[in-house]
């Protein structure tokens, strides 16, 4: 008789009463859906007035070039970001105090600063000092400052989190620190932390939607438009329905491309595996028992592993 680790095998009783407690809960969903349903149709929501502005081109024409804007937005601050995790990133990593100390300090105070409160510094605050700034960059600026930072702790917490062995053998193989962060730790921390990168990647996509507190004409500033429409009966839930949709189908197609980016890496060959541990590639040298690269560490199989090698006999 197997038995699971995680937790014991539920019996008869335990049976009855979790179905018991699905059947429960699904009709108390139920139940909330129709109590909402039935309010939208007691005030009219699904009247055709209100929905009749969505029934025109140049409604969508005027979505699309928000949806334009949203996603300009979105695309250089993303790009932008990733660049600034990087640098904050292997910035706290450095040995040179006056590296990492600098690349701490800003990254604390970027994370700490709301992104809003950061926008409205950009935009209503810089004017007061003599600089104007346009309400693209102020949203672009401070969606990377803050995002960047976030990503920043992630991959230095990546980082730190692999094996120390991995460190070693760069060394043992005669890499700089330049080397083994590049070629051996960066790669591993970005595969272990790609489902929060896309995380926060996420969260920036939606961030954009507060561009609209300082008037850039992103898809939550034209929501704000359409539901003041006083001809179609000031369609407040139909236009959020409309443009939170739109909002739900861009993160889940960049969900979508973070799973495919994750499988591909996936399936990437990996050091030390299959046949690259079983005989030494083409032009690398076997590795010998008294070889000096070894005296640091003296993680041999570790050299190996990195080198695809094999040690001689």
């Amino acid at each position: 008789m197997s038995t699971s680790v995680l937790y014991d095998v539920p019996g008869p009783k335990a049976i009855l009463r979790n179905r018991l407690l699905a059947v429960v809960t699904i009709l108390a969903v139920a139940a909330i859906l129709a109590f909402f349903v039935y309010r939208f149709a007691q005030t009219g929501q699904f009247s055709a007035q209100k929905w009749g502005l969505f029934t025109y081109a140049t409604i969508w024409q005027q979505i699309l070039a928000a949806l334009g804007k949203t996603l300009a937005a979105f695309g250089v601050a993303a790009v932008l970001s990733i660049l600034l995790g990087f640098v904050l990133s292997i910035g706290r990593l450095s040995d040179h105090r006056w590296v990492s100390v600098p690349s701490t300090v800003i990254t604390e105070i970027f994370r700490a600063v709301p992104v809003l409160v950061m926008m409205m510094l950009l935009y209503y605050g810089l004017p007061s000092v003599g600089v104007k700034m346009d309400p693209y960059w102020a949203v672009v600026i401070a969606l990377v400052a803050y995002n960047g930072s976030v990503l920043a702790e992630a991959l230095r917490a990546g980082v730190e989190s692999l094996p120390r062995g991995q460190k070693e053998a760069g060394y043992a193989i005669g890499l700089r620190k330049s080397g083994v962060m590049r070629l051996i730790l960066l790669p591993q921390a970005i595969r272990a932390m790609l489902p929060v990168i896309v995380a926060q990647l996420v969260v920036t996509m939606k961030d954009t939607a507060l561009g609209f507190i300082i008037t850039y004409p992103e898809l939550l500033y034209l929501a704000k438009q359409f539901s003041s429409n006083v001809q179609f009966g000031r369609p407040l839930l139909q236009s959020a329905f409309v443009i939170g949709g739109i909002y739900i189908v861009m993160c889940l197609l960049l969900s979508g491309l973070a799973k495919w980016l994750e499988i591909r890496m996936g399936r990437a060959p990996k050091a030390g595996g299959g046949a690259a541990g079983d005989a030494a590639g083409p032009g690398t040298a076997p590795v010998q028992p008294g070889d000096p690269r070894l005296h640091e560490s003296g993680t041999v199989t570790e050299v190996i592993a990195t080198q695809g090698g094999r040690l001689a006999p």
